[in-house]
């Protein structure tokens, strides 16, 4: 291979990448009589700036609700969380989901086949390369997690959500 040619497939494979986190970061929002809707970045009840949700979120907690991030698999102790209760979100404490609802998907993430009513907002997710369904806090905006449509009856539907974006609040 000759040098201007590797240079120039180097430069294309840079372009991919760079114009896969731009669309990522431009994510179209998405409507969903099973999901859910997507709510404008500017437009959530709660509006924070980065240094006040910084004070109010771990360094994890605001990685992942704030920045998009991913906690790894078989981390939360959420994952195994079974008794009755809601989980609410960890950056506002709207109720999020019913222990009635969650199911043990295998992935290591805590997964729930149903939101509770007006809880959650979706948005497309163009990053890695693929396309997903975001879901987010309908309050505040804070990343959750994505949804699949392998889960369970009777929505079919796999919220698979990042444990330190909620907490457990027994009843």
């Amino acid at each position: 291979m000759k040098k201007r040619t590797f240079l120039l497939a180097g430069t294309a494979a840079v372009s991919v990448v760079l114009l896969s986190r731009f669309q990522s970061n431009n994510s179209e929002t998405q409507n969903s009589e099973n999901i859910g809707t997507a709510v404008a970045a500017d437009k959530f009840e709660i509006m924070k700036t980065e240094e006040e949700w910084k004070q109010l979120l771990t360094p994890e907690q605001f990685r992942v609700l704030r920045k998009h991030g991913t906690e790894r698999s078989h981390t939360s102790p959420l994952d195994k969380e079974y008794g009755k209760g809601t989980f609410v979100c960890a950056g506002c404490d709207l109720p999020l989901f019913s222990s009635t609802t969650k199911f043990d998907s295998g992935t290591g993430w805590p997964s729930f086949y149903a939101p509770l009513d007006g809880a959650i907002g979706t948005t497309v997710d163009r990053s890695l390369f693929m396309t997903r369904t975001e879901v987010h806090c309908k309050r505040c905006g804070g990343h959750l997690g994505h949804v699949f449509n392998d889960g369970p009856n009777p929505t079919g539907l796999r919220y698979c959500m990042n444990g330190v974006s909620l907490k457990f609040i027994p009843s």
